[in-house]
């Protein structure tokens, strides 16, 4: 349509289309942001609409504008929630119960919505029970770094932790939790999820079902000639891929669409060429993760129960994490860069398998070896395979250290701080959530927190 009106001279209507054609997709993406936070905030954490909107939806400029026409209703016999902005650009998320919250395309079938994967209940086996977590007495040093953390400055942008556990030794050292958050509240891991699905990629590798040096399965790439043929596991992992699906949050960029606007994720993210060949540059891109997640979806069986089933059974049971899970998508794919929810006790007990060089309760759920390998720096960044890493000394690493952190750190990351920190030195993980939209996302919080705890814990 736009070549033809650039053959007629009608330079200025071609930008018109362009730029209305942009901004349905910004305000439709905007939408879905709003129907998907609340949907999981509400049905999955159990926390206040209005709060949560005020502390994950309103901090974001381009958000704020919109608030003055943005309508949201919960439905909670449905249990959905929809969201429009005057009147228009409707997005409404579906909670499926063990399926977690879905946004509901134009012309999804309404049959499919309330389905509830029975029998995926996370089961406590003997290895999870043995790995329940004790607490020891927190020392006034510690109570005091909790304190600081917690500290809000007197203007924004605010910091607005929600949830911080300290595990040293295996024992659980220090805990706090903001008003609302409890030690029950399962929260959104954001790209804390990818090292999730790092994980459930390691469990199959352990089994002897993929490889991460050969060639990723997927049907799109089979032909030798395709050179998307030559893309591994490995380079998926570490953001090597050379896919040209670029993530900016903008609204407007193939990774927003991906997440927000197309049903099959991965389809979507599997059909984008290359912009640098495999293995050659790093860009991150949760399209990498979303073809992972199919990889994994078809490696156990093909659809959404066959995936909780073996990530209860695999992962998150052998470990005792009984409030995990995962959203999907509407061809049954995780949405594993972004929509695995748990408490922070269980994010604890995630990093505590890292810390343990994956093993829970005297059994092995990953690939010995498979936490360096995590953690080993890609190219010269500081990405390792699915977790930032400060070994290596490449990107914000060093300043890391200098500021705290232990050099032999690494640590799981999701938008607005969520992290889950590894230091295997210091026999340590901390994990930190909260809602944090400021520059760094309160990173410096972490980074003194990890030097608070170092110093306090270095005396006992």
């Amino acid at each position: 349509m736009c070549a033809a009106a650039l053959a007629a001279g009608g330079a200025v209507l071609c930008i018109g289309i362009w730029f209305s054609a942009r901004v349905n997709t910004e305000m439709q993406v905007a939408t879905a942001v709003v129907s998907h936070t609340l949907c999981s905030g509400v049905f999955i954490s159990h926390l206040d609409p209005e709060q949560l909107y005020a502390d994950a939806i309103l901090p974001d400029p381009g958000q704020a504008k919109l608030a003055k026409r943005l309508r949201f209703i919960i439905d909670r016999k449905s249990p959905q929630v929809t969201v429009n902005w005057a009147g228009h650009f409707e997005s409404r998320a579906v909670y499926r119960n063990d399926l977690g919250c879905m946004i509901v395309q134009h012309g999804e079938p309404n049959v499919a919505l309330n389905e509830t994967a029975p029998g995926n209940t996370v089961v406590a086996t003997e290895a999870s029970s043995a790995s329940s977590l004790l607490s020891a007495p927190p020392s006034r040093e510690i109570e005091a770094a909790l304190d600081r953390a917690f500290a809000e400055p007197e203007r924004p942008p605010y910091r607005r932790v929600k949830a911080i556990v300290i595990l040293h030794n295996g024992k659980i050292v220090g805990e706090r939790y903001a008003p609302g958050y409890s030690a029950e509240t399962p929260l959104m891991g954001y790209s804390m999820s990818k090292s999730v699905t790092s994980a459930l990629i390691g469990i199959l590798v352990r089994q002897g079902k993929l490889p991460v040096a050969q060639p990723a399965p997927i049907s799109a790439w089979s032909e030798p000639a395709d050179p998307r043929h030559a893309i591994t596991i490995d380079e998926l992992l570490r953001m090597t891929s050379g896919l040209s699906i670029a993530e900016s949050d903008s609204g407007f960029d193939p990774v927003s669409r991906m997440l927000f606007l197309e049903r099959d994720m991965a389809g979507f993210a599997g059909r984008f060429g290359l912009k640098a060949a495999p293995g050659s540059t790093w860009e991150y891109t949760s399209g990498n993760t979303l073809i992972l997640s199919r990889i994994i979806r078809d490696s156990v069986g093909g659809n959404a129960r066959d995936v909780t089933g073996f990530a209860q059974r695999e992962l998150f049971g052998p470990l005792g994490m009984t409030s995990a899970r995962i959203d999907f998508d509407a061809t049954g794919t995780p949405v594993g860069s972004m929509y695995i929810y748990a408490t922070a006790r269980d994010w604890a007990r995630f990093g505590a398998l890292y810390l343990n060089d994956g093993m829970a309760a005297g059994r092995r759920i990953l690939p010995a070896g498979w936490a360096d390998y995590s953690a080993a720096p890609t190219l010269n960044t500081d990405y390792g395979a699915g977790f930032w890493t400060n070994r290596g000394g490449h990107g914000d690493g060093k300043d890391r250290v200098e500021g705290g952190m232990p050099r032999d750190s690494f640590y799981a990351s999701g938008n607005f701080g969520q992290r889950i920190l590894i230091a295997p030195s210091e026999n340590l993980v901390v994990v930190r959530l909260g809602q944090s939209h400021g520059p760094g996302q309160d990173m410096r919080g972490l980074v003194r927190l990890a030097a608070d705890l170092s110093a306090s814990l270095g005396k006992q």
